[in-house]
């Protein structure tokens, strides 16, 4: 399993990648329909959608003379599932740290 998160946190890493997603998540799309709000080639459009592939988060298949690219959320479940282990630790809310530290500093702690 760890040599997929790997892939998949690497392929989720850039930002390109993370907008084609998004864009997935409406419907199928055309490579050239994928390409086209973006300011750069087909050729490295096609790049990010291999290494996606490779991740196992989209699909790729050939509709007459046309690839389309889908979204597989199922891709996924494991980076999740591995994500949700550090849920056990609540985020601190600052106003709660601030009368805790309000508490322990007395008057002296607080801003004027």
């Amino acid at each position: 399993m760890s040599t997929s998160l790997d892939i998949v946190f690497a392929a989720l890493a850039d930002p390109t990648r993370r907008r084609i997603l998004s864009m997935l998540l409406e419907d199928d799309m055309a490579v050239t329909d994928v390409a086209h709000p973006f300011e750069m080639s087909l050729a490295a459009i096609s790049k990010h959608l291999t290494i996606l592939t490779r991740a196992g988060l989209i699909s790729q298949e050939r509709r007459g003379r046309v690839k389309w690219c889908k979204l597989e959320p199922d891709a996924l479940r494991d980076a999740s599932i591995w994500m949700q282990g550090f849920g056990q630790f609540e985020a601190i809310h600052l106003d709660a740290f601030e009368r805790f530290l309000r508490a322990e500093l007395g008057d002296e702690g607080t801003p004027p």
